[in-house]
């Protein structure tokens, strides 16, 4: 059963079940993930990160600001309160390098449009893992950066820097222009 909260999103979302059965876990032998959750969605969250081979080490609590540099007290979100903060779940998983006490477990942030986490996320990540691999999943325009792999349905094309990724994206690009044309030419006949 879906989790009705109320108001109209613009993007589509996913069944529990559905976030459950993501690979996640064959993507890294050892790293960290960060797991953005709203408050309904802890214990799933957490569920998840231990689905993928990740033990929960930190959780990050954004507090959410206007503009006037004060607490969100109003909002979209909450059955019964108002939510003011959101919460990232930090899992580990194997034995990688890592930078430790770089950073506080708190960011006050402004809220911007729906969905859009802060910033200052990557400004930690980067920090606690500055030699590691990056991977943003759901991404959109905003989240692209230097150095990351940014997947998402919401981007504007593809936007790869990395010599090795932008070369095996554009051979399976090639492959799958070929796999489609084949297809057409199977369905014309």
């Amino acid at each position: 059963m879906g989790w009705d909260i109320h108001m109209e999103l613009p993007y589509g979302t996913m069944r529990d079940d559905e976030m459950r059965a993501m690979p996640v876990g064959s993507l890294s032998d050892a790293g960290l993930i960060f797991l953005w959750v709203t408050g309904r969605a802890m214990e799933l969250g957490r569920e998840c990160l231990e689905l993928w081979g990740y033990k929960i080490m930190e959780e990050i609590v954004w507090v959410k600001i206007n503009q006037l540099q004060r607490i969100i007290r109003t909002g979209r979100t909450g059955h019964w309160l108002n939510h003011s903060k959101e919460h990232c779940l930090v899992g580990l998983k194997g034995s990688p390098p890592l930078n430790r006490g770089v950073d506080c477990d708190v960011i006050v942030s402004e809220v911007r449009e729906t969905s859009r986490k802060p910033d200052e996320i990557y400004g930690i990540i980067e920090r606690c893992c500055p030699d590691g691999r990056k991977l943003e999943i759901f991404g959109r325009n905003h989240n692209i950066h230097d150095g990351w792999l940014v997947l998402g349905n919401q981007l504007d094309g593809v936007h790869l820097t990395e010599p090795p990724l932008l070369e095996a994206y554009n051979k399976w690009a090639a492959a799958e222009r070929s796999r489609r044309d084949a297809q057409a030419g199977e369905k014309q006949s």
